[in-house]
């Protein structure tokens, strides 16, 4: 997956970074989501539009005009969803919600553009998630965030253990009831997330593995050859490259 697009200049999340992930091959391209004041949903990672734009305020506490006057780098415009869409019918998309603001805004997106089947919806926060989904006609593939993400990492190594097994299972059942996916980093703080166990047990209930965010070649190749279904990058290219080495490009 293409990280908020591809763009070695830092235009992150603009459209032509989109482009570019889509030029070279890219056919999943990971984004994130705010909300105008006025209900626009754009395509931003962070609250406000200080740390990469040439604007500033909160995304939620702006209208789309003003929004519209920022440029990404000083160069791109912030794009909508609806552009993003519009621009390439045939890709398909990560999409993590970042504020409560987007809910109702991205579910009657992906609505409006009848997107059921290519989205996916990720949070950090598993009640935002489960607050779209909610929303949606009919379902969407999901991934855990990050409540469910360390259940599943605190739990799944007793679904084998007697005794405890069954209740564990259960538990781990419920939590993940309505995720496709675990989206992790490799690590997070003194914990290694991502090993051959974590993918394994992950296998074994039918979920994939989506690894964030992998930059350096070696470490792509040690994930794919631990069986992860999927890598998101800031590298586009060299990732390209690795699954060309390995004859997994399409």
């Amino acid at each position: 997956m293409a990280h908020r697009g591809f763009s070695r200049e830092g235009l992150e999340n603009s459209m032509a970074a989109f482009r570019a992930a889509v030029g070279i091959g890219y056919r999943y391209l990971e984004t994130d989501v705010h909300t105008t004041s006025d209900g626009v949903l754009l395509l931003f990672h962070d609250a406000a539009l200080d740390r990469i734009t040439d604007g500033a305020g909160r995304i939620a506490e702006l209208t789309a005009a003003e929004v519209a006057r920022a440029r990404i780098g000083g160069l791109e415009p912030v794009p909508t969803f609806d552009e993003l869409v519009a621009a390439f019918p045939d890709a398909r998309f990560n999409l993590d919600v970042k504020d409560w603001n987007s809910v109702r805004s991205l579910a009657a997106a992906i609505e409006r553009h009848a997107l059921h089947d290519r989205v996916l919806i990720a949070s950090f926060s598993d009640r935002r998630r489960r607050a779209v989904l909610r929303l949606l006609s009919r379902r969407t593939a999901s991934s855990a965030g990050t409540a469910a993400n360390a259940a599943f990492v605190a739990l799944s190594p007793l679904l084998a253990v007697p005794g405890v097994g069954a209740l564990a299972r259960a538990v781990v059942g419920r939590v993940l009831r309505d995720v496709d996916a675990l989206q992790v980093p490799v690590r997070y703080r003194a914990v290694q997330v991502v090993t051959p166990g974590f993918v394994r047990r992950a296998h074994d209930l039918g979920l994939y593995v989506h690894v964030w965010t992998i930059n350096e070649p070696a470490e792509m190749h040690r994930l794919l050859d631990l069986g992860v279904d999927g890598i998101v990058s800031d590298r586009a290219d060299l990732l390209r490259e690795v699954l060309v080495s390995r004859g997994a490009w399409s």
